[in-house]
């Protein structure tokens, strides 16, 4: 356990920072999650219109550093195939 009250301050910090990126994290996730809920259903246009606003929030997250800029254009990239590969 932290003995000194900086060490103390750094624990707090680190939790409340942990909890904010897990948040983050989940909602790149379920963002992902939705955009392939809608290509399964076979809507393209809606599988379009959801990839939109889950693009913008993988560029978001991936910009405050929660997950490496490539991770976030690698499943950016898959699921824009996945997209354009509907019939």
């Amino acid at each position: 356990m932290a003995n000194s009250a900086q060490a103390r301050k750094r624990a707090r910090q680190s939790e409340t920072r942990r909890q904010g990126n897990m948040a983050l994290k989940s909602e790149m996730r379920t963002a992902m999650k939705k955009v392939r809920k809608a290509i399964d259903a076979g809507d393209k246009t809606a599988a379009q219109a959801v990839f939109q606003s889950a693009q913008s929030t993988i560029d978001s997250i991936s910009g405050k550093g929660i997950f490496h800029r490539n991770t976030a254009s690698r499943n950016k990239s898959r699921l824009a195939a996945a997209i354009k590969s509907m019939a």
